[in-house]
């Protein structure tokens, strides 16, 4: 079975900043665009870059003792692909929000984590689970 195709449409302050960031440092590749927004291919998934520099930042919710920004997105990878990211994130000098770390450590659901921000403020999660079957675990 072919799972859906994720679609996120989010704002931006600068498309060559975001172009920069998700093209680039990312490795999204560029689809669509328009003079107000650009679509990235993140992992088959299309997420559009909608220009919008008055949007307001989010909010932060605990998880794990972190403090979690509430609107994020991203994806949950192979660790050795994680693990990569990470690594390459680190060698860019991306500042995290949280650093390449392990949640819920011995407990249901444990999973790679790391957060950070993009160009425009937007917090990006990406994680990874050595056991897939825990993605849901309660």
């Amino acid at each position: 079975m072919t799972r859906p195709r994720f679609h996120l449409a989010f704002p931006v302050r600068d498309l060559a900043e975001a172009r920069a960031f998700y093209g680039d440092l990312l490795g999204c590749a560029e689809g669509r665009s328009s003079p107000e927004w650009v679509d990235f291919d993140f992992h088959g998934h299309q997420i559009v870059a909608h220009l919008a520099p008055a949007e307001a930042p989010p909010s932060t919710n605990l998880v794990d003792s972190e403090a979690v920004p509430a609107r994020h997105f991203g994806l949950i990878l192979g660790p050795e692909e994680w693990r990569s990211l990470a690594d390459r994130l680190t060698t860019a000098g991306v500042r995290f929000l949280i650093a390449p770390q392990t949640r819920f450590k011995g407990l249901p659901g444990e999973q790679q984590t790391l957060f950070f921000l993009d160009p425009s403020g937007n917090a990006l999660e990406f994680k990874a689970f050595a056991d897939d079957a825990q993605v849901f675990a309660r």
